[in-house]
C-alpha cells in the first residue's frame, strides 16, 4: 500500500519531468514572445479593459453599449488571431494541454484497469469482479 504522500510525492516528480519536455518548452518559448511583443501586448490589454467595460454593461442592463463592446471585443480577438506569434502560442498552449491530458487519462485507466484486475473482474467488459458476481445468472444475493 501508499500513502498519500509517496503518491503526491511520485505526482509531483511526474509534473517536474513534465515540465522538461519540449513541449512545455516550446510553450515557454512562446509565451515569452507573447509578453515581449509590444502590439500583442498593446492588444491584450485593450481586450482585458474591453471585457471589464462588457461585465459593467451587462451588470447594468446596458444592452446596447453592451453589443457595441461585444463588437470591439470580437475585433481585438480576430487582430490577435491573425498574429502568427499568438498562433504559434495557442499551439504551445493545445500541445501542453494534451501532454496533460494524456497523463490524466493513462492515470484514471490504469487505476481503473488495476481495480477490475484486482477483483478478478474482466478488463473486455470493463467490470469488477464484484458486478461480475452479482451479476450471475440464478445466483441470489
Amino acid at each position: 500500500m501508499y500513502t498519500n504522500d509517496e503518491i503526491l510525492a511520485k505526482a509531483k516528480e511526474l509534473g517536474k519531468m513534465m515540465a522538461e519536455t519540449e513541449a512545455v518548452d516550446f510553450f515557454k518559448r512562446a509565451e515569452a514572445q507573447i509578453h515581449e511583443n509590444q502590439n500583442v501586448r498593446e492588444k491584450m490589454a485593450s481586450l482585458k479593459s474591453l471585457q471589464k467595460q462588457a461585465v459593467n454593461f451587462q451588470n447594468y442592463g446596458k444592452e446596447k453599449a453592451l453589443g457595441m463592446v461585444e463588437e470591439k471585443i470580437a475585433n481585438v480577438e480576430a487582430e490577435l488571431d491573425e498574429m502568427p506569434i499568438v498562433d504559434q502560442f495557442k499551439e504551445a498552449q493545445g500541445e501542453v494541454n494534451a501532454l496533460l491530458q494524456m497523463v490524466s487519462h493513462a492515470i484514471s485507466q490504469t487505476v481503473t484497469d488495476e481495480i477490475i484486475v484486482s477483483t478478478g473482474g474482466d478488463l473486455l467488459s470493463g467490470e469488477t469482479g464484484a458486478a461480475a458476481a452479482n451479476s450471475t445468472p440464478g445466483k441470489c444475493s
